[in-house]
């Protein structure tokens, strides 16, 4: 699940001026070539049940050393499409896109050096220098392989968030054209807990990074940081160091022509405070301030210099796709989802280099492989289903970003989108968590499924972490698709509710984005079962059936369903 995370016509080009690397080890040509990278053989029977020996044989291979933390581009990326592709293969499934089980995703890998500093002076000639990693991270997503900025007038911009439809701009009055936006992490509604900003203390999309540096681009900055805090950001600072540092990736500028930033970074909260204090400011004050209506911007009276040397390579992922047609309605589908990647390895590191991503998300594509025999060990389904592995949703949902701009099948023929990503493997509960809860109509499918298993429908513990705009559904919704994200319970059958908020707090503080996630064989997978299989049965129901769920009233991605829904109707018969 990504800490890094978004958002066309796409065409294929390549960076001008960009060091040409190696192409990543068998990338794009016949199916059948393969490398000397071959996937490891696994010694496992898989059957046609939903089973925990089956999950665990799947978590295990693709979390293992030998995948090297599934970073895109080289040999983890090429063992973990093949060992997906094959798995597909062997179930029978069709290739997703044409005769092939691989849709190229174009990327820019960007490694900013690690001897890069930020260098802070105010008029007096007092200076501040942060060092990467310590005090800030910083990259880019211009494609350049420097960047200089010199004597940037810095800027703090409350939460950096521009929402005509909540009569709410931070920029409001102020050309930041050249300049550097400082920032807090979250939306207004986080700090101050009024329901009435925003959605409260549930993020919004306007909380995330991805959008805040969106935003500072259209506002023709020429950097912007974030300011780190834990409960705003819903990780430490760790998992930041651990997701900004070594290799970072991009879309080219060819096919997102969005604004980018020069630079784009965060400060750790230590950091900020220092800033904040000598440029005589009250961070406290300022932050309670930011989350105000009329708040205005406000000058730090210091000015932001660097050098930021980064190694740019043009190179190539791929989405892992397959089909199985359905049998009346073929071009109808439903989408079941999950990425494969992860952070690969960190040289730089003492120990433990790998990061295994072994719930973060060899669970969620195990979910999929495993509700995919579901499937074809069953009746052949009346409308078709697409089985999908995204690549680079660790770098801001890259991979089903490109997707959705370049579908294989229809997004108007797409009834839903189902997105399995990090599920806790603490056994059996008597609920089930909806990201996002109250969301769309799949929520009604789902309930009923449910309460069969003798669950209840839950909010997400922590709704101020913004998990519905960190994952790779979120693409789907924007485009109007109806997304369902779920991710397993915390109520423990035996062990109670307490227990599993805290294994999901101690994975997040301890273990996400860590080395740390790792492969445990003494855990509980009964929890993954009935998940997966509630989340078959959704798809089930959808795919013999003829209903075309939509958003509920007020969300606000409906307009765009409604639309699409009318289009279709207007050129298609009824059912």
């Amino acid at each position: 699940m990504t800490s890094r995370l978004l958002p066309l016509a796409f065409a294929a080009a390549l960076l001008a001026g960009c060091e040409r690397g190696p192409a990543p080890a068998g990338q794009p040509g016949p199916d059948a070539d393969r490398d000397a990278a071959t996937t490891p053989t696994v010694d496992h029977t898989f059957g046609p049940e939903i089973s925990t020996e089956d999950l665990a044989a799947h978590i295990r291979t693709l979390s293992s050393d030998a995948f090297e933390g599934r970073a895109p581009g080289g040999r983890g990326e090429q063992l973990t499409v093949d060992y997906i592709a094959d798995q597909f293969r062997r179930l029978g499934l069709e290739p997703g896109n044409g005769d092939s089980y691989f849709q190229t995703v174009p990327m820019v890998e960007s490694t900013a050096s690690s001897a890069t500093t930020l260098s802070i002076a105010w008029p007096g000639g007092e200076a501040q220098t942060l060092a990467f990693g310590t005090d800030m991270v910083l990259g880019t997503s211009s494609g350049q392989p420097q960047v200089l900025i010199e004597n940037s007038d810095m800027v703090f911009v409350g939460y950096g968030v521009n929402a005509p439809e909540a009569d709410w701009n931070d920029y409001a009055g102020l050309d930041v054209r050249g300049k550097t936006v400082v920032m807090l992490v979250n939306d207004p509604g986080f700090a101050s807990g009024d329901p009435a900003l925003f959605q409260g203390r549930r993020m919004t999309y306007y909380g995330r990074w991805s959008y805040k540096f969106e935003e500072a681009a259209r506002q023709g900055a020429a950097a912007a940081l974030v300011i780190h805090d834990t409960p705003g950001a819903g990780y430490g600072w760790e998992v930041v160091q651990n997701s900004w540092s070594g290799k970072q990736f991009d879309l080219p500028i060819a096919v997102d022509p969005a604004p980018r930033l020069p630079a784009q970074g965060w400060l750790s909260g230590e950091a900020a405070a220092t800033l904040f204090a000598r440029s005589g400011l009250d961070i406290a004050q300022l932050r309670a301030a930011a989350g105000q209506r009329g708040f205005k911007p406000v000058p730090l009276g210091a000015t932001l210099s660097t050098e930021l040397n980064s190694t740019i390579r043009d190179g190539e992922s791929r989405n892992v796709m397959a089909l199985l047609r359905g049998s009346e309605r073929p071009d109808e589908a439903i989408v079941y989802m999950a990425h494969w990647d992860h952070l690969g390895r960190n040289e730089e590191l003492a120990g433990d280099q790998i990061f295994n991503g072994a719930v973060d998300n060899a669970t969620g594509v195990a979910g999929v492989l495993e509700i995919a025999e579901r499937y074809v060990t069953a009746p052949p389904p009346a409308r078709s289903v697409l089985f999908m592995a995204v690549t680079l949703e660790e770098s801001g949902l890259l991979g089903s970003k490109f997707y959705v701009a370049q579908p294989t099948i229809p997004l108007d023929n797409t009834v839903a989108a189902v997105n399995i990503d990090a599920l806790q493997p603490i056994g059996r509960t008597r609920d089930m968590v909806v990201v996002g809860l109250g969301n769309s109509e799949l929520e009604d499918v789902l309930r009923p499924v449910a309460a069969e298993q003798g669950r209840t429908l839950k909010v997400e513990s922590a709704p101020e972490k913004g998990f519905y705009y960190r994952s790779d559904h979120f693409n789907f919704a924007k485009a109007g698709v109806p997304a369902l994200y779920t991710k397993g319970g915390s109520d423990h059958v035996e062990k109670g509710e307490a227990y599993g908020l805290e294994w999901a707090r101690a994975y997040g503080a301890e273990r996400y984005h860590s080395p740390r996630d790792e492969f445990d064989p003494s855990w509980d997978l009964t929890g993954m079962v009935d998940d997966f299989n509630a989340l078959y049965r959704v798809g089930r129901q959808l795919v013999d059936g003829d209903a075309w769920p939509n958003w509920y009233e007020g969300n606000e991605f409906r307009a765009v369903r409604d639309a699409a829904l009318q289009q279709k109707a207007g050129r298609t018969p009824a059912h």
